[in-house]
């Protein structure tokens, strides 16, 4: 496991305490939901890319380009 050392407002720190929130948590959180929608974006790109493959030419014989 990678260790992360991030610097937050002492007033977010106060606050994060006084909720007994644990900060470890969210973050841990927050990083797995960004892989899983990197996850996604990629699939999405491909997908577009894909159907765009041959567009170009297409439109280049049909004479628009």
């Amino acid at each position: 496991m990678v260790e992360l050392t991030i610097n937050i407002p002492e007033s977010l720190k106060e606050k994060l305490e006084r909720d007994k929130m644990n900060l470890s948590l969210i973050i841990s959180r927050l990083v797995k939901q960004v892989e899983e929608e990197r996850e996604m974006i990629d699939w999405s790109v491909k997908l577009q890319h894909a159907s765009r493959r041959g567009r170009f030419d297409e439109l280049k014989r049909k004479g628009y380009i």
